[in-house]
């Protein structure tokens, strides 16, 4: 896990309490963008998260990137201004 601040680690715990991932990466790529579009100064606008789940084997990419918007509710477009989502099954 590589969190770093309450918005990571909000992404981290929402994450965990609906898919129960087998692994979970959430990577804070602020830092990369600071001062592009989407920079709102916190140092938590970028993000990228991995995450490997039972939760996703036999479900389609699209599904799978819904169902982790779905966990994430309100913090895509709100407090986080970019998301990359690696979704995998256990075993791909």
């Amino acid at each position: 896990m590589m969190t770093t601040g309450p918005v990571a680690q909000e992404i981290e715990n929402r994450l965990r309490a609906a898919l129960a991932p087998n692994r979970l990466i959430v990577s804070n790529d602020s830092a990369k963008h600071s001062g592009h579009s989407g920079d709102d100064g916190s140092g938590e606008s970028h993000f990228s998260v991995t995450v490997e789940s039972a939760a996703f084997t036999g479900v389609g990419r699209l599904e799978r990137q819904r169902m982790v918007n779905r966990a994430l509710g309100d913090l895509p477009g709100q407090r986080v201004h970019a998301l990359a989502i690696k979704a995998i099954a256990p075993g791909e």
